[in-house]
């Protein structure tokens, strides 16, 4: 799953950069993809905090990332004799020195299984705000729909007319879901950049 990054990426890592995020959620088809761009000082517990915006979840469910193997995170291991666990306050400049590529983990019930991988090292551009969404496609899964199977399920019911279960689907998604949009303006104007980082 992880690669080692070459070794021009690693030297490119230098104190001001910024790191081009692509995260996509795995199963997903048509594939529901972000592409954002973060200072590569951030820490994974503010790189959570993005994931969860640019994605649309709303942060209430345990969460974890994983790298080679190792996980990151800050909740308590269930077991002793669990593997290696690492703090979310390692930043994603070390974490792009280990892996071009590694996965975001939320709702552990549902099983949604994001894959992050690191396109792009660069110096920080003056003139923008950060974190940025610069792109993006289809909407995110409800939250408790069942994992991927349960939200194509849901969208089944929901253009349905006929099926027995269309009105309290479409009642439960609100009176409207369009599974095909993204707006990356939306999120920058008014989530990102509201929100101190």
């Amino acid at each position: 799953m992880a690669k080692t990054p070459t070794s021009s990426k690693k030297a490119s890592l230098k104190p001001g950069q910024v790191i081009q995020l692509k995260v996509s959620l795995r199963e997903s088809d048509p594939l529901i993809w972000r592409r954002f761009i973060v200072p590569a000082n951030m820490t994974l517990a503010k790189l959570h905090d993005v994931l969860q915006i640019v994605m649309g979840w709303q942060n209430a469910h345990l969460s974890r990332f994983e790298v080679n193997g190792v996980d990151y995170t800050d909740d308590e291991p269930e077991f002793e004799d669990e593997p290696e666990v690492k703090p979310l306050s390692t930043k994603l400049g070390e974490i792009a020195e280990l892996a071009e590529t590694f996965l975001y983990l939320y709702d552990y019930g549902d099983g949604w299984e994001h894959e992050i991988t690191i396109e792009k090292i660069s110096k920080k551009d003056e003139c923008l705000h950060y974190p940025i969404c610069i792109g993006g496609e289809n909407a995110c899964p409800p939250e408790d729909c069942g994992g991927m199977g349960g939200y194509y399920e849901k969208l089944e019911e929901y253009a349905d007319e006929n099926n027995e279960e269309h009105s309290s689907t479409k009642m439960w998604l609100g009176g409207y879901f369009d599974s095909t949009t993204f707006d990356p303006n939306r999120i920058n104007r008014d989530m990102l950049w509201e929100k101190k980082w």
